[in-house]
Order: C-alpha cells, then structure tokens, then sequence
C-alpha cells in the first residue's frame, strides 16, 4: 500500500461468466452481482471499511485514503494526519475535518465568518471585503472608506 494516497472506489459489475475474484478484505470469493474496486484489488461492498470507524467505503462516496498500511475515510484521515489550524477571528483550534471559509491568509470558523463590526454572517455569494486583516461587509467597508478611517485590529 501507499503512503499518504487518495484512492478512488468504483462499483464493478460482475458478469456472469467471469470467474469470481477473491475479496482482498476477507480473502472469500465474491459472488455478489456487484463488487468494490480499489488500491487496484477487488472487495465486497461489506469489506472495504474504514480502519478505524468502519464505516463502509463503498457507501460514503468514490474516495478512500491510505497511510501507514491503513485504509481510511476522508474525516478519520485528517483527524488522525490532517493539519489543524486557529481560526483568524475567535483564535480558536480548527479541527482538520472541519469545513472553513479562506480569506487570502486567513482561515476562519463557518460560524465565525461574518463582518468583523456589525457581525453580520454571510451567505453563498455575498459580498465581503478583508481591509486591514478585518473582514467586512459591504456597507461597514464603503463607511470605513468614506471617513478614510484604519480599524484597529480586534484583539
């Protein structure tokens, strides 16, 4: 196996005639209609699981993740090798599964993305504006730029 690989899983339909392939999780002949193809060897849909919640490969989507002899789900393989960060705004630990929002440099919180004076949060698509490393929606950003005012950071 690989080191630090992201694999695809495909659902591979056995014909008839084929001669059935031996189950790289449980060693069996597979015999099922269907079969998993992964790390270029073949798996029943029961067997190709996450090493350690083991939750079924096949099921959750059409990628799996190996390191160190392991097989393992997207969230299990950056809980356990992942790289964690603080969020810009509450400077608070962002796990390596959580989903962010990016600002050049600047990773935040999905909750605590939002204008840095009002505390507005935004939406898909809205408009938001990074002055002076603040975040800032678009009437707050338009009276900072009017009065030509520079925000101290919030602390």
């Amino acid at each position: 196996m690989v080191l630090d690989k992201e694999e695809s899983v495909s659902l591979v339909s056995l014909q008839s005639r084929e001669k059935p392939r031996g189950c790289a999780g449980c060693n069996r002949k597979i015999r099922d209609r269907f079969m998993l193809q992964a790390l270029d060897r073949y798996w029943h849909e029961d067997c190709l699981k996450c090493a350690c919640c083991d939750c079924r490969l096949g099921r959750l989507g059409s990628t799996l993740y190996t390191r160190a002899n392991l097989i393992l789900c997207r969230r299990d393989y950056l809980r356990l090798f992942g790289v964690t960060g603080n969020c810009a705004a509450c400077s608070k630990l962002i796990p390596a599964f959580e989903m962010v929002m990016r600002a050049r440099d600047n990773v935040y919180h999905l909750d605590c993305f939002a204008c840095q004076l009002c505390r507005q949060r935004f939406c898909v698509g809205d408009k938001f504006f990074l002055k002076n490393n603040m975040i800032l929606c678009q009437l707050d950003y338009e009276g900072v730029m009017r009065m030509n005012y520079r925000p101290r950071q919030l602390l």
